[in-house]
């Protein structure tokens, strides 16, 4: 009961438009700004800016990031920096599961997406950032925003390393994440 009166308090918050400042640390470290598309994926964008507003995203990992793919981040329940990174990509928030908000927008080098499990209606606060075009996720995966600034820091996020692209040793992370309007 709780998750769905605090999911009904995020999408009741007044609609403005948000961005992400995210500071990067590790192989990559500066600032890179990404513009939330709210009329795309109301749910989502207010999720993240909800997390993001309480902190939740600071110190999380780059957990799995696939050269030519995708770098993913935001399990803000198992992939805090300092704590046992085992399970990271395997949580997410407080917050209920958001039901799928997909749109024809490609996903593009630089689109941010959520990531989920199988189920379509599974995401929660763990997102992606693309390299490279990914056009096989176009009407699959819940589009959210973009990077407008800092795609040169993106490439440098430290790579993982298999077919799942776990990243071994020292992520790189979120140092800090800031809502912009």
């Amino acid at each position: 009961m709780y998750k769905i009166a605090t999911i009904l308090a995020v999408v009741a918050a007044p609609a403005f438009s948000a961005g992400l400042e995210i500071d990067l640390e590790g192989e990559a470290n500066g600032t890179i700004v990404i513009d939330l598309f709210e009329e795309t994926a109301p749910l989502h964008t207010a999720q993240i800016t909800a997390i993001a507003e309480a902190g939740s995203y600071d110190g999380v990992v780059f957990h799995r990031v696939i050269d030519g793919f995708m770098a993913q981040t935001g399990d803000v329940q198992n992939g805090v920096m300092g704590s046992d990174l085992s399970r990271a990509g395997t949580g997410g928030s407080e917050f209920a599961d958001i039901p799928a908000e997909f749109s024809d927008m490609p996903f593009e080098r630089g689109v941010v997406g959520m990531a989920r499990a199988q189920n379509p209606n599974s995401a929660n606060s763990q997102f992606f950032i693309m390299f490279e075009p990914g056009y096989f996720l176009n009407g699959q995966y819940t589009v959210v925003g973009e990077v407008t600034e800092g795609m040169d820091l993106v490439d440098q996020i430290k790579r993982g390393t298999g077919a799942n692209g776990a990243v071994i040793g020292q992520p790189d992370m979120m140092a800090a994440v800031r809502v912009t309007e």
